[in-house]
């Protein structure tokens, strides 16, 4: 590969993920919701059954403490809600309010968004080149360097 394209890849990539992601929060804001808040209402939303805090955190990436700073926000905005966990005192489950799921189809359509004015100036083809290159990085991309985990967006819920 050329020198300078191995330089001008891994910058180029990252710029515009930040303008991905700096239109999102902007899209974001008028919903009063957070990246972080965001995502956890996505995680939330993507699983059947209710979710517990510990494996919320997990999901994040965080420590329960800071899913606990999370919830909290998201149970004050009425997005979700919390209740002991009936198999085990010490857990917490979290659902999804009714407002909680109109929220993440506005995030959705947010996002969706953000991304459409991105890439609008790419062809059909250039997008769909861009997207299978993309996958094909996240298909290899089979373990964490740090954490041992799977880092593949294959493993994850289906986003809507």
């Amino acid at each position: 590969m050329d020198n300078a394209l191995d330089l001008d890849l891994p910058e180029l990539f990252l710029r515009t993920a930040k303008r991905i992601r700096r239109n999102q929060v902007a899209r974001l804001a008028p919903l009063g919701i957070t990246p972080g808040q965001a995502r956890a209402l996505r995680i939330v939303g993507h699983h059947d059954e209710p979710l517990r805090m510990a494996a919320l955190a997990d999901h994040l990436g965080i420590v329960p403490r800071s899913a606990t700073t999370v919830v909290d926000a998201l149970e004050a905005a009425d997005l979700v809600s919390r209740a002991p966990d009936p198999t085990n005192r010490r857990s917490t489950l979290v659902t999804l309010t009714d407002s909680g799921r109109t929220a993440l189809s506005q995030m959705a359509a947010a996002r969706r968004a953000a991304a459409e004015e991105v890439f609008a100036s790419l062809s059909v083809e250039q997008r769909t080149t861009l997207r299978d290159l993309l996958a094909a990085l996240d298909a290899q991309a089979s373990v964490g360097p740090s954490t041992g985990t799977n880092i593949s967006l294959t493993s994850l819920p289906r986003r809507s």
